[in-house]
């Protein structure tokens, strides 16, 4: 739900290695950034969860309509965040009818996690500091069922602060099919690319991170995807990885080998870099260029509200739920 792209609704759309090193090539040493303390934490949940952020949880990590592959998958990423991120996240504050909701006819259904950075703050010892960089990180699932079959969209994304400049993490999987799969992975950039030369080098050149979706492409049944919306195309960075996966018809076992062997360790790759080098990598920024940021960090969470999920939520769950889930959003994105 970083979200739940309303184009993809009209479509027929330090810490342990991140499994494999090869043949996928291995980040170089993070000789260009101060690194700071970002290690995994003991479990996933946070000590001070509360008894319904723990049931919505455990809700949202079900993922009950995608394949076991695909669950696996979502699950093992976010909790590679939380064991990673965990000591400087709040638990989840999102209502219960927020963190799971529905439309009247229950065809539509969806989970919504969210869990927002730890503020700084004089008590917090160094080893906290860590909290200035994260804003929220945000999970989803959503179910819907259609006249052609079923849309299932699982999404990871995180937000940094305005503290750092460094990208932040975005993956959705938009199922309109057992055999039909959209993949979006990537880290979007949070500077012009053309005017900040070096973060280019930093966050895409230095860290290969484009030899994944040359890797994905060399698959027969994987082809490029293109978003019928210009804003999505306008945000993403140049090494974004936007696939589309389709197999024979009937062979649901190929997608889900897909999803096992190529699409999970290319995922966790791309997470274990954006953890190790952007959200742990200890970029800071100075007065000045945080209002910037800060700024701009506010017209692209607007965005993603408004262009995103105004429309689809509506048409989804009805405008009900979906004002009260959108104004929980907003509340949370500080928009």
């Amino acid at each position: 739900m970083a979200v739940i792209s309303a184009h993809c609704l009209h479509s027929p759309f330090s810490t342990p290695p991140l499994l494999l090193r090869s043949p996928f090539p291995s980040s170089p040493p993070r000789s260009k950034l101060a690194p700071i303390s970002c290690s995994p934490s003991s479990s996933s949940p946070s000590p001070l969860m509360a008894p319904q952020s723990e049931d919505g949880r455990k809700r949202f990590m079900e993922f009950p309509y995608v394949s076991a592959p695909h669950r696996d998958l979502m699950v093992d990423l976010f909790s590679t965040m939380e064991s990673r991120l965990g000591p400087y996240l709040l638990p989840c504050t999102l209502p219960p009818d927020v963190q799971y909701y529905h439309n009247q006819g229950s065809t539509a259904l969806a989970s919504l996690h969210i869990r927002s950075g730890l503020k700084p703050s004089p008590v917090l010892s160094l080893s906290l500091s860590l909290s200035l960089y994260i804003d929220f990180i945000l999970g989803s699932w959503l179910h819907c069922k259609l006249p052609s079959g079923a849309l299932n969209i699982t999404s990871l994304s995180a937000y940094l602060s305005p503290s750092t400049d460094a990208p932040n993490f975005l993956m959705e999987l938009i199922q309109s099919s057992p055999t039909s799969l959209v993949l979006i992975l990537d880290l979007p950039p949070r500077k012009d690319l053309v005017l900040h030369s070096e973060y280019l080098q930093t966050f895409y050149e230095d860290t290969q991170i484009d030899e994944y979706r040359k890797i994905l492409e060399k698959i027969p049944e994987v082809r490029p995807y293109s978003s019928s919306s210009l804003y999505i195309r306008s945000v993403v960075s140049p090494t974004a990885i936007l696939v589309c996966i389709e197999t024979e018809p009937g062979r649901t076992e190929r997608m889900e080998e897909i999803v096992r062997d190529h699409v999970s360790a290319i995922a966790k790759e791309v997470l274990g870099i954006w953890l190790d080098r952007c959200a742990c990598g200890g970029r800071e920024m100075g007065e000045a260029d945080r209002a910037h940021l800060a700024k701009r960090d506010r017209v692209f969470k607007s965005k993603t509200i408004e262009i995103d999920l105004g429309s689809s939520l509506p048409r989804l769950f009805g405008q009900e739920v979906a004002t009260r889930v959108l104004g929980a959003m907003r509340e949370v994105f500080s928009i």
